[in-house]
């Protein structure tokens, strides 16, 4: 079980690191209403541009400190949690804007992630 743990917290990382630094001026598909890159996303669901960024810097390293995790497991557990916590903030603005379910999948595939590497990972008593 614990192998899907790392699965979950590795991808949902990698994930995360691409969006915000690969995909940030990129028209993906799963932006929220029409937005085509992040700037305008974040516009769409009535969010200030200091917001975005401490957004993504929040999110950058919630997932820098969870790959960290990966060979400093105490580190997992709350970095998963806090991501876990940012994805659905996440799925509640592609709600706000009525957005159709396929945009939320990125979103909720990551939450996914995190919520397996939280729960399989993590154990506070590694160093």
């Amino acid at each position: 079980m614990k192998i899907i743990g790392k699965i979950g917290q590795a991808g949902s990382a990698i994930w995360i690191l691409n969006v915000w630094f690969n995909r940030f001026n990129k028209d993906t598909g799963y932006r929220g209403g029409n937005a085509t890159n992040m700037r305008e996303e974040f516009e769409e669901y009535g969010l200030a541009e200091p917001v975005m960024y401490a957004v993504g810097a929040t999110k950058v390293s919630l997932a820098t400190m969870m790959l960290v995790g990966l060979v400093k497991p105490k580190f997992a557990r709350p970095a998963s949690v806090g991501l876990a916590t940012l994805m659905l903030g996440a799925i509640g603005m592609h709600l706000k804007v009525k957005d159709p379910l396929k945009r939320s999948i990125p979103a909720i595939s990551v939450l996914t992630g995190a919520v397996l590497a939280a729960a399989l990972n993590g154990d506070d008593s590694e160093a």
